[in-house]
């Protein structure tokens, strides 16, 4: 059976027939012959069947950064630093896609490319912004000097702002480059990727990432007309963490509050998240603002050096935007490939985005609660359930009755017997559950735990993907909760890099309860535990287990006996996706 097609809206319909009828449909395709896949590349990394069913990916070619994300006259616009050229980094412009749902995709013309002066050798990342009138304005970043990527910020605007597709767009001579690296003060070689401004006494701020030495920061530039702008003599905040790439910062409503806030608003705390160049994660600290001094202050004194990351897997150069048809932040992030550039010639394409998340704070005040945006769901097809099952320690079963399983949408609720077995954690570890999760990985047997899922596994179980809990007790007898996933069993095929990624859930398990949610799409598991404090994306590459010899299973290789109290399981529909 093949993979179901989601009926499109009537918008969709439209706009694909008027984008076909022209000639953007020609964006994606690449402008260069890639290579023949060397015979060192597995047919099975070059089959469609492990190409994502429903993440945003353009058809062909290399995507990083997701930029610019705006909601604007009904339409969600999404930019994207993408190359044209081939399925490597290298000609970046900015591919622009459009949606009524962030879910079905229209690719639309390059929105920006270099042009200009002060782009002339690249457009990298940047940010939208809304002005008082409801026109939406871009800050990005241009190189000037190949040689040493020479960085400065620019600034364009619609030539048309009555369009809401924003098919052009416009650089100001006049006004650009808006700022520029001042010898002696900024690196002009790591000074780049401008947030999205906000508004406060009477000046509009906007961030940029920099670095001084080893100390990571974010500089603050001011204006009071959104064309001429200053740097403020302090930045907003830094720590000595390298270079802060993609900074965000935005506000928050109040703990456990669910509704978003426009950056302009005044929040009851503050998100302050950097990309870290040394480790390509992202990370995030929750504090507050003090507007007057332009500050900001983590509520966790020792949070620069020990900050919460967004995704504790492969996802990197996020941005978040303020969505006010449903009035909810939203955040995106790119994963990267996690096989080998021969590869991705091979395939001719690399890089995808998450699933978009919707973003809050969690009840605590502690951290962000992230979850996959509701439209995902509009892609469920029948529901396959399991209620009140008890694994008892090394028993696994098959979830049967999907007809994908290589590309569904899982959710399961566990409820573990006893934690008297729990093991005692190491509090050597108590930094780094990715190398806990290395040593106790999922067929390490354990007291509680692990236990969940193997994903986009094969029917023998050569390949398995794992993503699962293990609690441990601290040294007060306290439960320590680890979310890992395990990909090291998930392909055969050789020379691929398979970590296992792992985070630590802040979660209270006395009850003996916690849920995770799986989206598998061929070669991605995207995770989320206890409600989405914790979240885990993995890139895979099974050889065997695609298409319809994907298996989904439930295992525990605990002492504990472990019961599903509730599972529910959907095939997933393909979404448009940008014309694919």
């Amino acid at each position: 059976m093949g993979t179901p097609q989601r009926v499109l809206a009537p918008w969709a319909l439209l706009l694909l027939a008027l984008q076909l009828a022209g000639a953007s449909h020609v964006i994606h395709r690449s402008l260069e012959a890639e290579a023949a896949a060397p015979p060192s590349v597995p047919a099975s990394i070059v089959s469609p069947l492990l190409r994502t069913g429903y993440h945003f990916q353009p058809p062909m070619n290399w995507i990083n950064d997701p930029n610019a994300p705006v909601y604007y006259k009904g339409w969600y616009h999404l930019f994207y630093q993408y190359n044209p050229k081939g399925a490597v980094w290298g000609n970046i412009v900015w591919a622009h896609s459009v949606s009524r749902d962030l879910i079905d995709w229209i690719a639309l013309e390059p929105a920006i490319y270099p042009s200009i002066p002060s782009d002339q050798y690249g457009c990298w990342s940047g940010s939208a912004t809304l002005l008082p009138d409801g026109t939406p304005a871009i800050t990005y970043t241009g190189i000037t000097r190949p040689d040493v990527n020479y960085q400065v910020q620019n600034i364009a605007f619609p030539k048309n702002a009555s369009d809401p597709l924003l098919r052009e767009w416009v650089k100001p001579p006049e006004l650009n480059p808006i700022a520029v690296p001042e010898a002696g003060v900024i690196n002009a070689t790591q000074f780049r990727d401008p947030t999205t401004a906000w508004f406060a006494g009477g000046h509009w701020r906007m961030l940029v990432g920099g670095v001084r030495g080893t100390r990571g920061l974010a500089f603050v530039y001011r204006s009071r007309d959104f064309k001429r702008w200053t740097r403020a003599k302090h930045p907003l905040h830094s720590a000595m963490t390298g270079m802060w790439e993609c900074p965000d910062f935005f506000p928050v409503a109040g703990a456990g509050v669910g509704n978003g806030l426009d950056t302009s608003e005044r929040g009851e705390k503050y998100v302050l998240k950097s990309s870290l160049d040394l480790t390509r994660y992202d990370y995030y600290t929750v504090g507050r603002y003090d507007e007057r001094k332009d500050r900001y202050v983590p509520d966790n004194p020792a949070g620069d050096y020990r900050r919460i990351r967004y995704d504790y897997g492969n996802f990197y150069a996020s941005k978040t935007f303020y969505d006010p048809a449903k009035r909810r932040r939203v955040l995106l992030g790119w994963a990267n490939e996690s096989d080998s550039v021969p590869d991705d010639k091979a395939k001719g394409w690399a890089g995808i985005h998450a699933i978009p998340r919707k973003i809050w704070l969690d009840p605590s005040g502690k951290q962000l609660l992230q979850w996959p945006i509701e439209e995902v769901e509009t892609l469920r097809g029948k529901p396959v359930t399991v209620a009140g099952k008890v694994l008892k320690p090394g028993e696994h079963f098959e979830v049967t009755g999907l007809a994908t399983a290589y590309q569904a949408d899982v959710e399961v609720s566990f409820e573990v017997s006893s934690l008297d077995k729990a093991e005692p954690f190491d509090p050597a570890y108590d930094n780094d559950a990715q190398k806990l999760c290395g040593v106790k990985g999922a067929d390490v047997k354990g007291g509680v735990g692990p236990f969940g899922l193997w994903v986009l596994a094969s029917g023998d179980l050569q390949e398995k993907t794992a993503v699962f809990f293990r609690v441990f007790k601290d040294g007060y007898g306290k439960p320590k909760v680890l979310m890992c996933t395990d990909p090291t069993k998930s392909s055969l095929s050789p020379d691929l890099y398979k970590p296992t990624f792992a985070g630590f859930v802040d979660t209270d398990i006395s009850s003996g309860k916690i849920s995770l949610r799986s989206l598998i799409d061929r070669s991605v598991v995207e995770s989320f535990g206890a409600g989405g404090k914790t979240c885990i994306l993995s890139r895979v590459y099974p050889s065997i287990a695609i298409g319809k010899d994907a298996h989904l299973y439930v295992f525990n290789n605990g002492e504990a006996d472990v019961k599903v109290s509730q599972l529910s399981a959907w095939d997933m529909k393909k979404p448009l996706m940008n014309g694919a």
